[in-house]
Formats: structure tokens, C-alpha cells, sequence
């Protein structure tokens, strides 16, 4: 698994012009599964994105979680997080996990991010175009890949 999280202080996806989800001060994750992936990819994530220490202190350093300010987490799935862009100028896509082995997963990693946060995460809708906007604070961006714990 692989996500982008960035520290936002607000974002919303809409699908059809209908608002799918939204949060004020927290972080949007984007996250791309690949065929390799599995449920102890999930969790550890999820316990890595819930403690990551990213939001500032009252002396302005980043020693707060996303779980110690409240904020909320909306995540949305993502395959291109997955694009080749080696050969050519066409991305392809063929790491990316087909839809009958990522919604599972990805389904699991809402439960297991919403555990390890203590709250509802916020979602896009699996597999649809959607529109996401947001209010990136800092900014701050990171990347996390489960296959690179090192």
C-alpha cells in the first residue's frame, strides 16, 4: 500500500456533485493498493498515519498527531499512486491491484484507520471519478509505502 497524506485544514471529495466527505483540520490520504498487498499493510498503516507526529505544539513544533489534535482523516482510494511512467509518455497501470482484490482491502483499511483513530474516517466513493478539494497546511506532504519500512 502506498498513500499520500497531506496535512490540510479542511477538504472534501464530491462524486456526481454530491459531497462524499469532508473534514475541517486533518489529514486527506490518498491510497493506491497493489496485488501484493494485505491486511497487515493495512494496519500498519493506519497505525502509522494515526501517530505520525505532523501537527504543531503550542511552541509551534510538530510533536502533535492527528489523534491528539482531533481531527479528522478523509481518505480516498487512488490506483495511479501505482503508474509506471518509465517507458514512454503513456503511465501504465498494471501494478496496480484489479478492483475484486483492492475494494476488499481497501474497505478493510477504512475499519482499520477508524479503529486506530477512535473515530469515522471520511471517504470517497472506491472506483468513481471524484472532485477533491482542499486547504493544504504548511504544506506539509508526505509518502508512505507498507513495502518500505526501513
Amino acid at each position: 500500500m502506498r498513500v499520500i497524506l497531506q496535512r490540510v485544514s479542511s477538504a472534501r471529495v464530491t462524486v456526481a456533485g454530491r459531497v462524499a466527505g469532508e473534514i475541517t483540520r486533518g489529514l486527506l490520504v490518498f491510497v493506491g493498493l497493489e496485488s501484493a498487498d494485505t491486511a497487515a499493510d493495512g494496519d500498519w498503516l493506519a497505525q502509522k498515519i494515526v501517530k505520525l507526529r505532523i501537527f504543531a505544539d503550542a511552541e509551534g513544533n510538530m510533536n502533535r498527531s492527528v489523534a491528539d489534535i482531533g481531527g479528522g482523516i478523509l481518505l480516498i482510494s487512488q490506483f495511479t499512486l501505482h503508474a509506471s511512467t518509465q517507458k514512454g509518455a503513456r503511465p501504465s497501470f498494471n501494478q496496480a491491484a484489479r478492483p475484486e482484490h483492492s475494494k476488499p482491502l481497501y474497505d478493510q483499511f477504512i475499519a482499520q484507520l477508524t479503529t486506530a483513530l477512535g473515530r469515522p474516517v471520511q471517504t470517497g466513493e472506491f472506483g468513481a471519478m471524484m472532485d477533491v478539494t482542499l486547504v493544504n497546511d504548511g504544506p506539509v506532504t508526505l509518502i508512505i509505502d507498507s513495502k518500505r519500512r526501513d
